[in-house]
């Protein structure tokens, strides 16, 4: 009889033996998944960040189609709408086989001359190399000065009544600080190798010759943005004084002046002009590594003591 009770008190250690190790098995495996799961979801948000799923084939699969790029905010070398992000995107969708149209979709006070003009004689090159693809400039809010530079060399622009057109001129902006400096008893000590090289220093008394010097390179920025209108626009232009004199206009007014074609929006353009309704978005997306590096670019200039007084801005 006790051999019997010992077997079955045996039996159920066993029996409890087994099953914490099972248990911890289950434990284990389940740990594991977890992790797993973890790192899975970690490595997905990485690469989200780091730009890995940005498709430059946007429209695989997608038939005929208006192709869409966006030009959004401040034309300069480290945003959104520089020609770095820009040109590749206008690329893409001029390069897909399914591509009816283009429409460049802006949003802009203007920005950098440079980045703005090199924007515009890749949209030309583009269209010479596809004929059968016209390139529609939409405009939102607004597409003043570079972001007019670039939206003149689109087959047609197209606005809201209320958009705001135009700004064709130029200019370098920056701030003079000497009265205050005496104000306060703080002395600028300016050490330079070059008669120039602290051209338009804020902290500095103007120079009459440095000064007509960049009246007479802000003229000849703005004369070739004047070619560039009158070459992107054509007959369709109505120049009157104010043209190129820096105004800007409303979409109703532009349509009068001949600086824009028309009203339209992204959808209309392309549902009634265009003629393929689905749109498929082609903008380079920039990833997290490339906005890393371009402030990290920037700090080290800025550590470097590389920068300059003043800009020139097509805004």
């Amino acid at each position: 009889m006790a051999e019997e009770n010992n077997n079955w008190e045996r039996g159920v250690l066993e029996k409890l033996a087994l099953s914490a190790v099972q248990e911890q098995r289950r434990a284990r495996h389940w740990g594991i998944f977890f992790k797993v799961l973890t790192f899975g979801y970690l490595f997905i948000l990485l690469f989200v960040f780091m730009g890995w799923f940005d498709k430059k084939d946007g429209a695989l699969g997608a038939g005929k189609h208006t192709a869409l790029v966006d030009m959004q905010g401040v034309i300069a070398s480290d945003s959104r709408a520089s020609a770095d992000n820009v040109i590749p995107s206008l690329q893409d969708a001029f390069k897909d086989k399914n591509t009816q149209g283009v429409i460049l979709r802006i949003n802009s006070p203007g920005g950098s001359p440079v980045q703005s003009g090199q924007i515009n004689d890749e949209i030309r090159r583009l269209r010479a190399k596809y004929p059968n693809i016209p390139l529609y400039a939409v405009v939102e809010d607004i597409c003043a000065s570079g972001g007019y530079y670039v939206a003149v060399a689109a087959d047609k622009i197209f606005v809201d009544k209320a958009s705001l057109v135009g700004s064709v001129g130029v200019l370098i902006d920056g701030f003079g600080f000497t009265g205050t400096m005496e104000k306060v008893g703080v002395e600028r000590r300016l050490i330079t190798a070059g008669t120039n090289k602290g051209f338009l220093d804020p902290f500095s008394a103007v120079n009459p010759a440095q000064q007509e010097y960049a009246k007479q390179m802000v003229a000849q920025i703005h004369q070739q943005f004047i070619d560039v209108v009158k070459q992107g626009r054509g007959k369709r232009l109505k120049e009157t004084p104010d043209t190129f004199s820096g105004l800007v206009w409303n979409g109703q007014k532009g349509v009068e002046l001949g600086l824009v074609d028309g009203f339209g929006s992204l959808e209309s353009v392309a549902r009634d002009v265009i003629k393929a309704e689905k749109i498929v978005d082609f903008t380079v997306k920039e990833g997290f590594a490339d906005r890393l590096a371009k402030r990290f670019g920037a700090g080290v200039a800025s550590s470097l003591g590389f920068s300059t007084q003043a800009g020139v801005s097509l805004r």
